[in-house]
């Protein structure tokens, strides 16, 4: 590869050797840095060198680990054995183990806000902090290919939400849906002209597999939320945001958290006291969506009483999703909500269950 040995390159070549072959599962010896230095770069490279290069790279702040072997060797001026120790053993410790790896991998593969190729260069980039003998599972990524037209501007949208956030300025854009033609069209207003939102950004949220802006819409005095990726247009504005402070509920403040749990679909109807009757069964159900922020009672050798604070919206989605496990009991007026939806439900299958 080179014609002179560039001595300078020496402790970058070992540097990489270690990014590319090792962690703590898989080291090297002094003498296996060698061979690659010679097989790979085309360098030959005394075993003294390949030391004093590792040592300088751990004075360096390098985060290298290796064993010390203790062993006696002869001194040839003496004649006499002297203590002495070997090391050996080396490699570099990583910032993520490849569980932590596997695990963000996973994240980015299922995460439908995200565009497929800015999926696969997200997950090439958490791979290049491993090395060879990694082996993450790129093959999902084309299995779960989302059939849905992803916005290639997601991104923009976020580094623009994340500065208007950090500065409290507001931002306006337009915000999108789809037609039968299956195309992401912006929304109109009554009179058919589009629509211009302009919105006092807080909190951008990760929930249900997309990104949500929590926010304000300026008319009003409640807080609004909107999908990043049916987000477009999206522009950075002067003008200071509406402190959230002021705003219904919000007079202590704001807490993502509790919002996320009150908020499973992201519905932005107020948060009620909620009681249902619940088969025991489902209570890891119960526990994913709505936190441990609940309480049990009234239980029964089949069932148990959950309350809980979350939007009517949001509980008459989940209830009707859990049917068949959950009965609605307070408030009376979202009881019979869930009632009629489950009778609308029936009414639809009444001609095709004949």
């Amino acid at each position: 590869m080179y014609n002179i040995l560039p001595k300078k390159l020496i402790i970058i070549n070992i540097l990489d050797i270690l990014n590319k072959y090792t962690d703590a599962e898989h080291t090297m010896s002094q003498k296996d840095i060698q061979n690659k230095l010679e097989s790979e770069y085309s360098m030959t490279v005394e075993r003294k060198s390949v030391k004093r290069n590792l040592m300088d790279l751990i004075d360096f702040g390098y985060p290298i680990e290796y064993s010390e072997t203790p062993r006696k060797t002869l001194n040839k001026k003496t004649g006499e054995y002297e203590d002495n120790s070997i090391l050996t053993n080396f490699y570099i410790e990583r910032e993520f183990d490849n569980s932590e790896l596997r695990l963000l991998i996973d994240s980015i593969i299922f995460s439908n806000h995200i565009p497929k190729g800015d999926r696969k260069r997200l997950i090439d980039k958490l791979e290049g902090l491993s090395n060879v003998y990694f082996k993450s599972r790129m093959k999902h990524v084309a299995a779960i290919d989302n059939i849905k037209t992803m916005v290639n501007a997601l991104f923009y949208t976020i580094d623009i939400l994340d500065e208007a956030i950090s500065k409290g300025k507001q931002v306006k854009f337009h915000y999108d849906e789809y037609g039968l033609d299956k195309k992401l069209h912006h929304r109109k207003n009554k009179d058919g002209e589009v629509r211009e939102y302009i919105i006092n950004p807080y909190q951008i949220a990760a929930t249900n597999g997309r990104y949500y802006l929590v926010c304000n819409y300026d008319k009003y005095d409640n807080l609004s939320n909107y999908r990043l990726d049916r987000i477009s247009d999206i522009q950075l504005l002067d003008t200071k945001i509406k402190p959230i402070t002021e705003l219904e509920g919000m007079k202590k403040g704001f807490d993502l958290s509790k919002y996320i749990h009150e908020h499973i679909f992201m519905f932005t109807d107020k948060a009620v006291r909620t009681k249902f009757i619940a088969d025991k069964y489902i209570i890891n159900d119960i526990i994913d969506y709505f936190g441990t922020d609940i309480s049990f009672s009234d239980e029964t050798e089949d069932t148990i009483t959950v309350t809980v604070n979350v939007a009517e919206g949001d509980m008459m989605l989940w209830a009707m999703q859990f049917s068949t496990n959950v009965t609605v009991i307070e408030p009376k007026s979202l009881s019979e909500k869930c009632k009629q939806n489950i009778l609308k439900a029936a009414q639809r299958y009444k001609d095709i269950c004949l």
